[in-house]
């Protein structure tokens, strides 16, 4: 049985909601091994006169540890 450990992070996007996930996760993925699942926490956006400019989404990030390693 494999144990997860959680982190929470904040993705950031000028594109959309979907796309500060993907990015986070992305980012994520470089420095942290055996992602696992992510959770979105909450999501918002930043206003500019009429239009949303930046997302933002606060996620639980999950990764299993690795007992082998060294």
């Amino acid at each position: 049985m494999g144990i997860e450990k959680h982190l929470s992070i904040t993705g950031t996007s000028n594109v959309s909601w979907k796309d500060a996930v993907v990015q986070a996760v992305a980012e994520a993925s470089k420095t942290i091994d055996y992602l696992s699942s992510v959770r979105i926490l909450d999501q918002r956006a930043k206003i500019d006169g009429k239009k949303l400019t930046l997302y933002y989404v606060d996620l639980d990030i999950a990764f299993v540890i690795d007992r082998d390693r060294d």
